[in-house]
């Protein structure tokens, strides 16, 4: 089946038009139309959150049965098309992303509930710092889309108008070479980072697990995307050099030292809120700028200690939250890389707490949903950024990977073409089921009639009886080879179907299905 790029025209009532930014350059691949958005009313929604049945299967709150993975491998082979539906960075602005975000712990608890309706036949949701997107799979273009439209709505809790604004979808091939840019550091803030295929990694490997969704089809896609990504950073040199948020936060802080606090970067007091992968990150790149003392607060002991560990040549001091504003209050920057609900910082905090009118402070946010609130900039000597504010600071790195980028891309086709043709290939297999089954059954009405007169003479054994069984299985195997062998290594689409058409034609396969409706044992049996 070859894919199309849809409309939301064809799937909603109104259409919005949308400027293809970073992520739309699909010259490469066949013209299909530009990204689109737009949004319907949300239908209203009722809650599907997963149950155990007595078999063991799940069932959602509304009584649909969540499908088996072998269920959702024989979709495969009847017309999947993988869509995406999300914001990023490029499009979207941090207040609308981080009320969308989610918790990598809970992509598969929003899978599962995105396909809860039967609407979507496989999904995966990947939610990063710097975006948000669902990848699905479905027969049905315009239920699948307004199904996972529905659940944005809900989970974002915004107007539809400010969705419209920030949405994107793309389908087919589009959406395939979106998820190969998007692994292979193209589509990133900085260009040619690593941490995002990790984060694709991890999207699959959630999607294969128990209450994964990925099913046959979207698996294989994510999967060709981590291969991909890996072959980008392997055989180019787009991520050598500064690649990274942390190492972007890094470069806007010393950049800006001067003119910000009047201080030199070197000589400025750093402290940082949170200890997970991007303080790790964040510290790794200030220690490659000559850092020798920095303070971590966090709720626990544990991660900042093991931190402490992992660079015995920083001195790093450990404080938990009760010290934070005492913290802030004798620190001339602070980044923020926490995972919280509510700001950690801001306006009224920082008045509550003494801090307004003071020293100059620098506030650096790396974290989504964001952790300074935008207020504190409306206080005296304090100037706030967040990831959106980076944007400048990586134009150049950007600009210096434009030859490397090339290069990428190449690769990139590469694994987006095998996909692609993987894909279209499926749309043998019901063919192939058809001709196998009919050949099968004209075998064994066959072998009936011989085995009933060779049984009335007497003379032969069952062994002998079992190799004539054996014998007729082996003549249908090695006359079928040749055929499925050509449906499968067609070249293009166009070929395949073809052939499809011809071998359907030669051995009747539709007349065939339609005698099966009616009965089609029965009719031999009156022969």
């Amino acid at each position: 089946m070859k894919f199309k790029a849809i409309t939301i025209a064809s799937v909603l009532s109104t259409v919005v038009a949308f400027t293809p930014g970073p992520t739309a350059n699909i010259a490469s691949l066949p013209k299909t139309p530009a990204r689109t958005t737009g949004w319907s009313a949300a239908r209203s929604m009722v809650a599907s959150s997963q149950v155990d049945t007595v078999d063991g299967s799940m069932t959602s709150n509304n009584g649909q049965r969540k499908k088996t993975k072998e269920e959702r491998l024989q979709l495969a082979s009847k017309g999947l098309q993988v869509h995406v539906i999300g914001l990023s960075i490029h499009h979207a602005s941090v207040e609308v992303r981080e009320k969308l975000a989610i918790p990598e712990a809970q992509w598969n608890v929003a899978s599962n509930e995105i396909c809860s309706t039967g609407a979507v036949s496989e999904a995966a949701v990947l939610s990063t710092c710097n975006r948000f997107e669902v990848y699905f799979a479905a027969p049905s273009a315009r239920e699948a889309v307004a199904r996972v439209t529905e659940y944005l709505a809900q989970r974002g809790g915004m107007p539809v108008s400010v969705l419209r604004k920030n949405v994107f979808m793309l389908s087919g091939e589009d959406a395939v070479w979106h998820l190969m840019r998007v692994s292979g550091g193209l589509d990133s803030l900085v260009v040619g980072e690593g941490q995002i295929l990790s984060q694709v990694r991890q999207c699959h490997l959630h999607s294969i697990e128990e209450d994964g969704c990925g099913g046959k089809v979207l698996s294989r896609m994510l999967n060709t995307a981590v291969a991909a990504g890996k072959r980008v950073r392997s055989e180019t040199a787009i991520s050598k050099g500064s690649v990274s948020i942390s190492s972007a936060a890094v470069e806007l802080s010393e950049m800006m030292s001067q003119k910000d606090l009047n201080l030199p970067f070197s000589e400025a007091r750093l402290a940082v809120v949170g200890a997970g992968k991007m303080t790790r990150l964040l510290i790794t790149h200030l220690a490659s700028r000559g850092l020798q003392k920095i303070t971590i607060v966090n709720r626990s002991m544990q991660r900042p200690q093991e931190l402490a560990e992992q660079f015995p040549d920083v001195d790093i001091e450990i404080k938990l939250m009760d010290d934070l504003w005492n913290v802030i209050g004798r620190s001339d920057i602070v980044y923020t890389a926490a995972f919280s609900d509510g700001y950690v910082v801001d306006r009224a905090k920082m008045e509550e707490n003494g801090l307004a009118g003071g020293r100059p402070l620098m506030l650096v946010d790396i974290g989504v949903p964001r952790n300074v609130g935008p207020d504190c900039n409306e206080v005296e000597n304090c100037v706030a950024y967040n990831v959106d504010d980076l944007k400048a600071v990586v134009a150049k790195n950007t600009a210096m990977r434009q030859r490397e980028m090339i290069e990428a891309e190449a690769l990139l086709r590469e694994e987006a073409n095998e996909f692609c043709n993987w894909r279209e290939s499926l749309a043998a297999i019901p063919t192939i089921n058809q001709l196998q089954e009919k050949a099968n059954i004209v075998r064994e009405e066959e072998l009936n009639k011989c085995t009933r007169k060779l049984s009335q003479n007497g003379n032969l054994s069952d062994k002998e009886m079992e190799a004539v069984e054996r014998l007729s299985r082996g003549i249908v195997n090695k006359l079928l080879h040749g055929p499925m062998s050509h449906l499968r290594s067609s070249d293009n689409i166009n070929d395949q179907q073809n052939a499809i058409k011809e071998l359907s034609a030669m051995f009747r396969l539709e007349d065939e299905d339609t005698d099966g409706k009616n009965g089609r044992r029965g009719r031999s049996r009156r022969r």
